[in-house]
């Protein structure tokens, strides 16, 4: 097979598929005497695993699972896409807390059910929960997402239950692609118990991504395992199909 014959399939150029390649994401493909690449049913496959993640995981991790396949490091690949099922499952479980908080809201409460570290907490370790830097979120609180009180006698943040919930919130929704004054607004309709019609719609949406992220991983996984069937078992790894 031809570069052209590959990148037809998935309407891509012939040098996204030289540069797959190259960064590892495809098995080295051997050389004509000319020079020429020599592709197989076997890039084919390893093409159609690596697409099918990057819809699932993201570019980062859908790379790091192939490099990391064509390494022999299975054992990494797997812990890769365990962290991307991890991340889904903390959004799964964020979001039902929103709705509930939402449904409180609704009702006239003035509180929240969103899961929260007890307070005082401070910038790091609200980061270091979400697993963002604390520039993003200074850049948050710049924006009007977040406001923290300070400590007198530091001048350092302080973040009580309810801001770590406001951030939890934040960090949702921005997953979600939207926009920090849009974020914002959403942040102060639950502080101030309004309504909440906008913040409705926006979890709606991000539920239907949430859905559509599942089942790309379901695709994603028969992708990769029917690539790791074509694929040599090296010496001393168990074959787990034999088995």
């Amino acid at each position: 097979m031809r570069p052209a014959d590959l990148a037809r399939e998935h309407g891509i150029s012939t040098q996204a598929i030289r540069n797959y390649e190259r960064d590892g994401f495809l098995p080295p493909a051997e050389r004509t005497p000319t020079g020429y690449r020599i592709y197989t049913g076997l890039h084919a496959s390893a093409l159609r695993a690596y697409l099918a993640l990057v819809p699932a995981y993201g570019h980062p991790a859908a790379g790091s699972v192939m490099t990391a396949v064509h390494s022999d490091r299975l054992g990494d690949a797997l812990a890769e896409l365990d962290l991307g099922h991890s991340q889904l499952l903390r959004d799964r479980e964020t979001l039902s807390a929103v709705r509930e908080a939402v449904g409180h809201l609704a009702d006239g409460a003035a509180g929240t059910s969103l899961p929260a570290l007890p307070g005082p907490r401070s910038v790091g370790e609200v980061a270091h929960r979400l697993g963002v830097t604390p520039a993003t979120l200074r850049a948050w609180e710049a924006a009007g997402i977040l406001t923290p009180a300070r400590d007198r006698a530091t001048g350092h943040r302080r973040y009580l239950p309810a801001d770590v919930r406001d951030a939890e919130l934040a960090h949702l929704l921005r997953r979600g692609g939207y926009l920090l004054d849009h974020i914002a607004t959403v942040l102060r309709q639950i502080r101030t118990a309004g309504g909440t019609g906008e913040l409705s719609a926006a979890l709606d949406s991000w539920q239907q991504r949430l859905t559509s992220r599942g089942l790309a991983m379901l695709t994603a996984s028969a992708r990769l395992d029917d690539y790791l069937s074509l694929r040599p078992v090296p010496p001393g790894r168990l074959d787990l199909k034999a088995t």
